[in-house]
């Protein structure tokens, strides 16, 4: 009993430091990406924190399940107990996350521009091509004096291009680019958090059917954090899994995916159910699997008692 409770508090801790940390940063990541655009967006605050909250949570619940099975196979929590607490208070905090936040995206708010970035003679370069523009970089249209790698300078009095269309200024380069498998991470968790506001603004049930099934399966892969003696190999090989069920998450989210996968089972699964009940399918085998092969130790350690 005393492992549970500290579980539950470990859990719980993990989840609320995770979530404010990655909302943190979210945040300040769209804020950045808010001043690199030339000409400056308007800029709405809760708008912007509904969008830090909707891509931290995925992020929360993920990391905090993998550290929490990680402790509960540390301490010998049994396992059953420890999956039925865990998704127990995940699913509790995301829908009390979600219920808390939704209304930030439809409360309206005054918008404000940002402080305009630079001034006449600014320098935008996006690979090797330069562009400096002449006038306020507020000013979409003014003209701009363009270097092409192995051209003479162009200067656009009226930057346009096909159909009289303005072309469009190139971010702020202030930022270091990222690195691609981390930037994939990244974009696997917005959607994730995407779908997950999706769900919710269906209702609270049509969130848990979703949400219930992928902690469900999350949660059993407990079995790969015992994989061995070390607890940072089998941290490592959690990561590893979890990473997996995270693109498998998002393509079968994806729209030809839900088509495909709707030209077969839509007669007998509705299109909504189909990701859940894929999740679902695979926490059964992952359950039958850990049964069978716990099953298997016990009659080979009795066999050897013998």
């Amino acid at each position: 009993m005393k492992n549970l409770l500290r579980l539950a508090l470990f859990f719980s801790l993990c989840f609320a430091a995770l979530f404010l940390s990655a909302a943190i940063v979210q945040y300040l990541h769209i804020k950045i990406d808010a001043v690199r655009f030339l000409p400056s967006r308007p800029e709405n605050t809760l708008q912007e924190l509904f969008t830090a909250i909707q891509w931290a949570l995925p992020v929360a619940v993920y990391f905090s399940l993998l550290l929490g099975l990680s402790y509960s196979v540390r301490r010998r929590v049994p396992a059953i107990l420890s999956i039925i607490i865990l998704v127990a208070l995940a699913g509790a905090f995301s829908v009390g996350i979600f219920q808390g936040s939704s209304g930030l995206a439809r409360v309206s708010f005054q918008q404000k521009t940002p402080k305009k970035l630079g001034s006449p003679g600014l320098i935008l370069s996006q690979a090797d091509n330069v562009m400096v523009l002449l006038r306020d970089p507020a000013e979409v249209s003014g003209s701009r004096v363009v270097s092409l790698p192995g051209q003479p300078l162009i200067y656009q009095e009226t930057p346009t291009g096909p159909d009289n269309t303005i072309i469009t200024l190139p971010p702020v380069p202030f930022r270091a680019s990222m690195d691609w498998s981390l930037q994939s991470l990244t974009i696997d968790f917005s959607l994730t958090g995407r779908e997950f506001e999706r769900r919710f603004s269906g209702g609270r049930e049509a969130f848990l059917f979703y949400a219930v099934p992928l902690i469900f399966l999350l949660a059993c892969l407990r079995f790969i954090l015992n994989f061995s003696n070390w607890p940072l190999a089998n941290l490592f090989l959690g990561a590893l899994a979890f990473r997996g069920i995270l693109a498998l998450e998002t393509f079968l989210n994806a729209d030809d995916m839900q088509k495909f996968l709707a030209s077969f089972l839509g007669d007998f699964v509705p299109a909504p159910y189909i990701t859940p009940l894929a999740f679902c399918v695979l926490a059964i085998l992952i359950c039958l699997y850990t049964i069978l092969n716990w099953l298997t130790m016990n009659i080979q350690r009795a066999n050897d008692g013998d």
